[in-house]
């Protein structure tokens, strides 16, 4: 009962402590809540077995919960403080992990510094009041026997201590170096939610319509491979958005007419796994539409918030001020990319080729028959677009007042062919008007559908999906692929982006994190103690807290990421602190006199002599 009290005070403290620092409760702060009950059950544990062991001594009540709590203070309080110093690794993250995970660590913070306040006070006043009429415990109980059974074969372990140091220090940088290779790593676990988001691209060039047609053509795949009663609710995005749009192209980014985005949600306990369907429709897909190009793009807005704006987690750029050598190069990395049997749907991000109707004036003949090239634009704008973006013109209602916006705009269906450019009338000279064919030659061409840029320069990517392997392991295909094309090209700069730089980030600043918390928790164990060799005994536990962790992992196929990380810097704190109760209380027997390979034995059965 003590314990259950202590817990939902210590998280009042902590969400209080988080609103002080203007923090709100969202998902990462309530995480460190659940992460830190642990921690309040082993603080408030701690003093109240400290009060039994003391009462089984014969103290009277009072005597024993203030002697109890005075033996454990500083040693809760070390360990409480080498807590927090493995949770300073979230603070060398960077972006959005950082932002993430900042609030975790606070609120765990919070709930154990409030946790030790109370089981330093609140602990002891509640283990006066509620264990009065404490009976001694009986020496022949059950688990008095299991400490005898435990304490015999420890005590036999202990002769054997430099063996079996050996033997510890040899199987735990065996497990690490051996199975941690093996672990992949990835910035969050793999989560099937049951969504899935496909890209499609047309021919370059195609309309709306028929862009239309391949997106309802695409959702009949998905329907008949899943079944429709699978399908809970779809959306469907074709083209670029039209300049009345509401809604800003940040949010959806079409290239063209040519593209449309495909939002598919499955119906809960269809229990069909998103992966495998991936696989299964790009089968389907290359069968029966061979001439469209699908991408399948993160659906989850975590994954969508780690590729830092690449629609893809693989995203290889090819920057330079030379757009054809940029090409050229691109071409070449696409094509060794295609090679690497983990990725999946390896294209180009922007449209190379998209068609264009290139008009050349005849400014000679034109100046001679009086026509300005203000007049040949206007028409050709309005014949390709809308005359609203270059002469706007409102008419206002008598009646109401409002205004109302004319433009010009020629309708799609009649310009459909370079002869129907070819006679679009060009006004000149008092209303008369002239065929475009007489003033200008009309062809067909291609040029870049958009240009992308990246300091300045223009760029172009190449993004994949990946399937079968985590994403650590595709990294490294991808940087040795971009190594063996070799150098590229003068002034022309590859790089790698897409969730690749963020994890390597987020790796990097856990480790180095990690290694100055553990150089930062000696520190505290060497003030605390005044001995290496104590210090050391401590330190001692991370080797194996760590090689459980990375066989857990592999067993279980987990991956090494954030979550993960997170998990195993909490079960190092966790060792840690044990280790700092069981070191204290055994060179506080040892000073009273205890021989050193039986200090250790600080929880002593009733009656028995310090």
């Amino acid at each position: 009962v003590i314990v259950v009290i202590n817990i939902p005070i210590s998280i009042m403290g902590s969400v209080l402590a988080l609103w002080l620092t203007h923090q709100t409760i969202n998902i990462m702060t309530l995480a460190g809540l659940a992460l830190a009950v642990g921690i309040l059950v082993d603080e408030a544990t701690v003093s109240i077995e400290n009060v039994h062991t003391h009462l089984a001594h014969g103290q009277k009540l009072a005597q024993a919960a203030l002697d109890a709590t005075s033996e454990t203070a500083v040693p809760r309080l070390l360990a409480m403080l080498c807590i927090l110093a493995m949770f300073t690794p979230t603070f060398f993250m960077a972006g959005a992990a950082k932002a993430m995970f900042i609030p975790l660590s606070l609120a765990v913070g919070f709930t154990m510094v409030t946790s030790y306040l109370l089981s330093s006070t609140l602990v002891p006043i509640l283990s006066i009041w509620f264990l009065r009429g404490h009976k001694k415990t009986i020496n022949n109980s059950s688990f008095a026997k299991f400490q005898a059974r435990y304490a015999g074969l420890a005590q036999r372990v202990v002769r054997l201590r430099w063996l079996v140091l050996a033997v510890y220090l040899v199987s735990a940088g065996l497990v690490i170096v051996f199975f941690g290779q093996r672990l992949g790593q990835e910035i969050f676990p793999r989560v099937d939610t049951g969504q899935l988001q496909l890209r499609l691209r047309a021919s370059t060039g195609t309309q709306v319509e028929g862009t239309q047609a391949t997106a309802l053509q695409a959702l009949d795949i998905i329907k008949n491979e899943v079944g429709p009663t699978n399908v809970q609710m779809s959306l469907g995005f074709v083209g670029v958005h039209a300049s009345s749009y509401p809604i800003n192209l940040i949010y959806l980014w079409n290239g063209g007419s040519e593209e449309g985005v495909l939002q598919v949600q499955l119906t809960p306990g269809s229990h069909i796994r998103i992966e495998e369907l991936k696989e299964r429709l790009r089968k389907k897909f290359t069968e029966q539409m061979p001439d469209v190009n699908f991408s399948f793009e993160p659906a989850d807005i975590l994954s969508r918030v780690m590729s830092l704006g690449s629609a893809t987690p693989i995203e290889v750029t090819v920057s330079g001020p030379n757009l054809s050598v940029n090409r050229e190069f691109a071409e070449k990395l696409k094509e060794r990319l295609q090679k690497i049997p983990s990725l999946r749907d390896v294209q180009f991000g922007q449209a190379l080729d998209y068609p264009t109707v290139d008009v050349t004036v005849n400014r000679e003949r034109a100046g001679l028959m009086g026509v300005k090239m203000s007049e040949v634009s206007r028409s050709l704008v309005a014949a390709t677009s809308s005359s609203r973006f270059v002469v706007p013109n409102y008419w206002a209602d008598p009646n109401s007042g409002v205004a109302y916006q004319v433009q010009v705009q020629v309708p799609q269906a009649k310009m459909n062919s370079l002869e129907d450019a070819k006679n679009l009338p060009v006004s000149f000279r008092d209303g008369q008007s002239i065929l475009l064919r007489n003033l200008a030659s009309v062809s067909a061409g291609t040029t870049v559908g958009q240009y992308e840029r990246y300091n300045m320069q223009r760029m172009i990517t190449v993004t994949a999906n990946l399937a079968e392997l985590d994403l650590g392991n595709v990294s490294k295909q991808v940087a040795q692929a971009v190594q063996d094309l070799g150098a590229p090209p003068p002034k022309v700069t590859v790089a790698v982006r897409g969730q690749i730089v963020p994890m390597q980030q987020m790796l990097d600043g856990l480790k180095t994190g990690l290694l100055l918390a553990v150089a930062v928790i000696f520190l505290l164990l060497t003030a605390n103690f005044q001995s290496l060799k104590l210090s050391l005994v401590v330190v001692s536990t991370i080797p194996a807290v760590i090689a459980g962790v990375v066989l857990t992992l592999w067993l279980t196929g987990t991956t090494i990421n954030i979550q993960s990380f997170i998990g195993a810097i909490m079960a190092v704190g966790v060792a840690v602190a044990n280790a700092i109760l069981l070191v204290t209380f055994a060179e506080r027997n040892r000073m009273s006199g205890a021989a050193a390979d039986a200090a250790w034995r600080w929880l002593r059965p009733a009656g028995q002599a310090p």
